[in-house]
């Protein structure tokens, strides 16, 4: 209340200043603090919900940049400025703006290692900002300033320490109630609370969110953020918790939620969580239902595309208005359809019997084929071609003439090496190929493969 009663004549009086501001009226007219407290006001006014104040943030950001920048070593000798310099570049200013002025501040050693720590963070050096800021703790500071750097390490932090991040974003909360900085810390706080596994920090952070933040510009993160929680987290969520805390939302907002949480929920074969959600997202509320949007009956029927009431099924995603839908849902329908089509595809019909085996007897060689055989045995090998049978040396190194044939003893010896015991396993085997109820399984498993390869790619 104090930081608004100072500066909402501040601004009033920048916007009678008009246009475009320049470097002189700032300079005569406000010293940075007031500059920035009127920019953290703005800020504030932007987290509970005003949009139309986003261009006045951009403007004071421009402004309260060229007085910064303006400013003597003379300033910054009142800790106010000094400290408005370090929130500037918390919320987002220049970081070459910070970095100038500071050189130009004659400050205590803790103040300067605390620039240090905001120049870092703002160049993107997050390892040499924690180290930098490690030692400086943000309540014993004043809270305006104590309530920045709470959520500045809170942010560093959340990676590696989340326990850790979690206690300072409470502290800038707790120093910054009903501010920018608040809706950031809780922001934060549900997506590190899901990166945790915390159920109950997740539900009571998304709860405290949607009752002060829920018209936030920044809201859309918080959304992400939710859906994802709500998936990762749903076998510790019950059903009545996430109703409690989407009742709290205006009826589109809730519609919104729970569609990305049923299509979330199919995507990743949720069945029961897309079935609520989708059924939430049909009802509406106040008697005004949302039966004829096509994403709501779309993720309805992803959930229940196996079940008994499979033709229900059918007719309902024929009657989806697909030109409703975006390319990563009409994907989906196409896959509901060609598992709904191979759930109820009749078996292939029986092949034709093969032809009996014929008798060994009839593949007997003929006697006289046999004497044949027997007769080209005895011609003379074709010239140049080496025979096959090595040749049988005497004693003496010479050939000898009319060696026995030993092929039919090799023959004979292989088939009895290939004779199987009695006692012996007889060999696996699979169903028959040309079962008609297998060959319908395979054909639906494999179906069932590629509709899961294209859920997986789908965008969630």
């Amino acid at each position: 209340m104090r930081r608004a009663a100072v500066t909402r004549p501040l601004i009033g009086l920048l916007l009678l200043a008009g246009g475009h501001p320049s470097a002189g009226f700032a300079q005569d007219g406000l010293q940075p603090y007031q500059l920035v407290r009127s920019l953290q006001l703005v800020q504030d006014r932007i987290a509970a919900g005003d949009h139309a104040a986003l261009p006045m943030q951009a403007k004071l950001l421009e402004m309260a940049d060229a007085r910064l920048r303006t400013a003597d070593a003379e300033d910054y000798k009142d800790p106010k400025n000094f400290r408005a310099l370090l929130v500037y570049g918390m919320s987002g200013g220049n970081p070459v703006t910070v970095e100038a002025a500071t050189s130009r501040a004659t400050r205590d050693p803790q103040s300067l290692a605390l620039a240090k720590g905001v120049i870092d963070y703002l160049n993107g050096r997050p390892g040499e900002a924690i180290e930098a800021l490690k030692p400086i703790d943000p309540m014993a500071l004043p809270p305006d300033l104590g309530a920045f750097l709470a959520l500045v390490k809170g942010s560093l932090l959340a990676g590696d320490q989340p326990a850790a991040a979690l206690g300072l974003l409470d502290e800038a909360r707790l120093l910054s109630p009903g501010t920018l900085v608040e809706e950031a810390a809780l922001r934060r706080s549900v997506g590190i609370a899901v990166a945790q596994g915390d159920a109950a920090r997740f539900a009571l952070a998304s709860t405290q969110y949607v009752e002060r933040y829920l018209y936030s510009p920044y809201a859309s993160q918080f959304a992400d953020s939710f859906v994802s929680g709500v998936i990762a987290l749903h076998m510790s969520i019950s059903q009545d918790k996430l109703a409690d805390i989407t009742s709290m939302m205006d009826s589109e907002r809730e519609k919104v939620i729970y569609l990305r949480i049923a299509r979330r929920a199919a995507i990743d074969g949720l069945n029961e969580l897309s079935a609520f959600a989708s059924a939430r997202a049909e009802q509406g509320r106040d008697g005004n239902t949302n039966q004829d949007d096509p994403r709501a009956l779309l993720y309805a029927s992803l959930s229940t595309v196996t079940s008994g009431t499979i033709e229900d099924v059918r007719a309902k995603l024929g009657k989806i208005d697909r030109s409703r839908l975006s390319d990563g849902d009409r994907d989906l329908l196409d896959a509901a359809q060609a598992i709904a089509g191979e759930v109820v595809a009749p078996p292939a019909a029986l092949p034709p019997e093969k032809p009996a085996p014929v008798p060994a007897e009839k593949f007997a060689v003929p006697e006289a084929t046999k004497a044949q055989s027997a007769d080209d045995s005895e011609l003379p090998p074709v010239e140049g071609a080496i025979s096959e049978q090595p040749a049988v040396t005497a004693a003496s190194g010479e050939p000898v003439a009319n060696a026995p044939d030993t092929s039919a003893v090799a023959a004979t010896s292989a088939d009895a090496a290939t004779v199987t015991p009695a006692s012996a396993p007889s060999p696996a085997t699979g169903p028959e190929a040309t079962d008609p109820t297998d060959a319908a399984m395979t054909r639906t498993r494999r179906q069932l493969d590629l509709i899961d390869q294209m859920l997986g790619a789908a965008p969630k």
